[in-house]
């Protein structure tokens, strides 16, 4: 993992000569935690514009405030908890930050514990196929961290280890799992400053948003706000192409931080991930690292998630590749996940292969429009219709021609770090009749043999290619083919 800074680092303090900052080494470059109280630290976040930085952006002063009230008037106990489970197959800045930074994070958590009476910090962090063992990376610092820590803190910490999908980093997925749940967003939101962990009013943000509060206590509003912009103090993280991390001012040019990480062009950027939105290259030349900025040209900052798509590959087929894989990491508890999202991939599958238009993938995108249990749903339709709209030009040719030339490479970032399930592409002999056509398709996955047949009657589908094997199944003459869900 590659990490950059733009400016005066922050956040990457000190990265540049450690390879993970230890305790003694983050107090020589941040100083120590400073005492204080809720209102002193609502105050403090306030001032310093403090918002959160996995995705909703929420006020995190407001966040404070809440579960003072909802304690106050339960007169109940409070809870802390760290989001760093990090389902986004594009994020890696949190693991950055835990791996390389985890003072950071620990000293902002502490600071909130501090403040609101919580006597434990939980940390819940993404399960990265090392189950029973710390061997992963984010795992060993936090065990080094926790350690170091030991003689100073009045907190306890706590590391809970969450499924590494999609739908495990929203908030009541993370809150469920906690507490011994399974971790999947609850049917009926629930807002974690009433009712979180042990059923209690729970302050929950991401690592991300908690290193950036204890650069504020440290330094005070006045230095924080140095840089960045005025409705958007500091800097932010980003997670570019996958593998780059990049702190950078707030307001900085997209371009900049694409050209900084020695991006290829790209024909689009998509910006927030999976539930982002894509951006044209015009779109592109006026982004700046800001909420409202990013707004203001359609799209959205999210969790700083920057994905460059190159030249020379089909965006829609990309874009329906991430399709079918939200479908598959649905929570699967209501009706537009269970029904609206495979639909929507069938629907630019249909697309892509010249059997579709982009009337129906766009009617197929209103599966959400705030009908679904979690935020899902919502999220996965912005994303279709962002590409519907970005990439216009590309679905009239595939919808009038079948193709627009280009092959799908899978450029687009997915979880490889834990085997998956596969679709498989299937042969009946009994039907067989050795056209050769799905050969001619799927040149890269069918062999024939001698006779004309293919070599292998089951294969597992690379998710790149799944587009291409509905599109064998459905041109086969004798209706030989066909694939079968993982």
């Amino acid at each position: 993992m590659k990490t950059l800074s733009l400016g005066e680092p922050r956040l990457t303090l000190g990265l540049d000569r450690y390879r993970r900052v230890s305790h003694d080494a983050h107090r020589a470059l941040h100083g120590t935690l400073p005492d204080l109280g809720t209102d002193d630290l609502i105050t403090l976040a306030g001032m310093g514009g403090l918002r959160g930085r996995g995705g909703a952006g929420f006020p995190f002063a407001r966040k404070l405030r809440a579960v003072q009230t909802a304690a106050a008037r339960r007169q109940a106990g409070t809870r802390v908890v760290v989001n760093a489970a990090e389902g986004e197959p594009g994020s890696a800045k949190d693991a950055m930050l835990l791996t390389r930074a985890p003072h950071l994070v620990l000293d902002g958590a502490e600071l909130a514990a501090r403040a609101l009476g919580a006597p434990q910090v939980v940390v819940g962090i993404a399960d990265r196929g090392t189950r029973g063992s710390d061997a992963d990376p984010v795992s060993e610092s936090l065990r080094e961290a926790v350690a170091e820590r030991s003689a100073v803190s009045v907190v306890g910490f706590r590391v809970v280890r969450m499924p590494h999908r999609f739908v495990s980093g929203q908030s009541g997925a993370l809150i469920q799992g906690v507490n011994g749940r399974i971790p999947l967003p609850p049917g009926t939101p629930v807002r974690a400053s009433d009712t979180g962990v042990d059923g209690l009013p729970t302050l929950l943000s991401n690592a991300e948003t908690y290193a950036q509060l204890a650069l504020l206590a440290s330094g005070g509003a006045d230095a924080y706000a140095a840089v960045g912009t005025a409705d958007q103090p500091g800097t932010v993280l980003l997670t570019v192409g996958g593998d780059t991390v990049v702190e950078a001012p707030a307001g900085t040019p997209l371009v900049h931080v694409l050209g900084v990480c020695g991006a290829p062009p790209a024909q689009a950027v998509l910006v927030g991930g999976y539930h982002g939105s894509w951006l044209d290259p015009p779109a592109v030349a006026r982004a700046r690292l800001s909420r409202s900025r990013m707004a203001e040209i359609g799209g959205t900052l999210g969790a700083g998630i920057v994905l460059p798509l190159a030249e020379g590959v089909c965006p829609l087929g990309e874009s329906a590749r991430v399709l079918r894989y939200l479908a598959r990491e649905s929570a699967g508890q209501c009706g537009p996940c269970v029904r609206g999202l495979p639909a929507l991939a069938d629907a630019f599958t249909a697309l892509i292969s010249g059997e579709g238009d982009p009337a129906a993938a766009a009617a197929a995108a209103g599966i959400g429009d705030g009908k679904g249990a979690c935020a899902h749903p919502d999220g996965t339709a912005a994303f279709a219709r962002s590409a519907l709209r970005v990439f216009a030009d590309d679905a009239s040719r595939h919808a009038l021609g079948g193709s627009c030339g280009r092959p799908v490479r899978g450029l687009l970032p997915m979880p490889g770090d834990r085997p998956e399930p596969r679709p498989r592409l299937s042969v009946d002999w009994s039907r067989c009749d050795g056209h050769g056509l799905c050969a001619e398709l799927l040149p890269d996955l069918i062999r024939l043999d001698a006779n004309g047949y293919p070599e292998d009657p089951d294969l597992p589908v690379p998710a790149f290619q799944e587009a291409e094997a509905d599109r064998a199944v459905r041109m086969c003459p004798a209706l030989a083919l066909r694939v079968s869900s993982p």
